[in-house]
């Protein structure tokens, strides 16, 4: 039998719903993400950690949930927020639907009408927090929880949802390259995709130290996206300046690529309301090249070169030109590689004299177009190079 349930957001917006999935309460940073298929790889996206997901396509469920599609060992959102749950799953991979997967998993869901709503307030006022209750009827109590609950701005996350212990992803037949990736919050289908690519990934948790790193002589180190604020993962920061000063190859995702970008000197900040989706494009500013991409971020690096007052989004047409320009680091030349067409965000760094670079969205692309893919290739090539 349905139930009601309730949706506020710190700024007092109020929605009433149906609950699907888990009966409770549930807290997080609401966010929306624009993809039209995927849920279930959204659901077990590490880089999901504490917030509630609304999704702007209208009907979710419809696929069921299947045992090859999840992205990690558990469903990392907080919440769940979609206009229409669908009441069949009709696929022949499907072992279960999606209301009973979240039920299974703890996850509290709310079915409403105003998703569009939600959605334009996310990008009129910001990513902001938020609760779902299916117990308590009164908004005014649920807001005083709201605001009394973290903020997404000074959270570590990372160490949270990253492996314990360290595992190995081995490609069939023989291995070319030894590959750690450090597990900031790493999607399954990253390994599997350097596997392709004949490497051995040793994955490790995401507080692992440069020697840590290090001691297995890898090729290669492969940083993972993941959640929180990377101002407050220090630690990986950290690992990341002794290995880019050890000279190996570096490639980095989403959080690793901001984790790139505060080793090389660069802030960070926080997004007004986030890249999520599988339809964002990014322009490669070496070949002119327009990717369709795949991200899952809240905050970016800044750009170089310029004041605080000029961060935040803007069409990198109005981007100081100095922003453009090759900008020092203890490790040498670097640059901006790639910027978002949307609002002209930095979406990829470059070392000019040092095999290193990273994107900040999803090359792996689960879910997603394959425009990216071609990034691995690279990061192998430049394995290739120093073999």
């Amino acid at each position: 039998m349905a139930h009601s349930a309730l949706l506020v957001l710190e700024d007092g917006t109020t929605l009433r719903g149906t609950g699907f999935g888990a009966d409770g309460e549930t807290f997080g940073e609401m966010v929306f993400n624009t993809g039209m298929t995927g849920y279930q790889e959204t659901l077990t996206d590490p880089s999901y950690c504490r917030q509630i997901v609304a999704m702007t396509a209208p009907h979710v469920g419809n696929t069921g949930v299947n045992e090859d599609d999840p992205e990690s060992r558990r469903a990392w959102v907080s919440g769940y927020v979609v206009r229409e749950p669908a009441r069949l799953a009709s696929s022949w991979r499907a072992t279960r639907d999606l209301d009973a997967y979240l039920r299974a998993e703890g996850v509290t869901g709310i079915a409403v009408r105003g998703t569009r709503l939600l959605t334009r307030r996310v990008r009129e006022r910001g990513a902001m927090r938020a609760a779902i209750s299916t117990g308590q009827t009164s908004p005014e109590r649920l807001l005083e929880r709201v605001l009394a609950s973290p903020e997404m701005t000074g959270a570590d996350l990372a160490r949270v949802v990253s492996t314990p212990e360290p595992y190995t992803v081995r490609p069939q037949g023989r291995a070319r390259y030894r590959v750690v990736a450090v597990d900031l919050g790493i999607k399954a289908s990253t390994p599997r995709n350097l596997a392709a690519r004949g490497c051995e990934v040793l994955v490790v948790p995401a507080t692992s130290s440069a020697s840590d790193i290090l001691a297995s002589s890898p090729d290669g180190v492969f940083f993972s996206n993941g959640p929180g604020d990377p101002a407050a993962a220090g630690y990986a920061v950290d690992a990341m300046r002794g290995v880019l000063g050890a000279g190996v190859p570096v490639f980095g995702i989403c959080l690793g690529s901001q984790i790139l970008a505060r080793a090389l000197g660069l802030g960070t900040y926080k997004l007004r309301y986030g890249h999520r989706g599988i339809n964002q494009p990014v322009l490669d500013l070496a070949t002119g090249r327009v990717y369709i991409t795949s991200h899952n971020h809240g905050f970016a690096a800044s750009l170089p070169n310029v004041s605080a007052e000029t961060q935040g989004p803007a069409t990198w047409a109005h981007v100081p030109p100095r922003a453009r320009q090759p900008f020092e680091t203890p490790y040498g030349p670097a640059e901006v590689s790639h910027v978002n067409l949307n609002d002209g965000v930095v979406e990829g760094l470059r070392l000019l004299e040092r095999p290193v670079f990273s994107v900040q969205y999803h090359p792996e692309a689960a879910p997603g177009p394959h425009d990216a893919a071609d990034h691995f290739d690279h990061f192998c090539a430049l394995l290739e190079r120093r073999g």
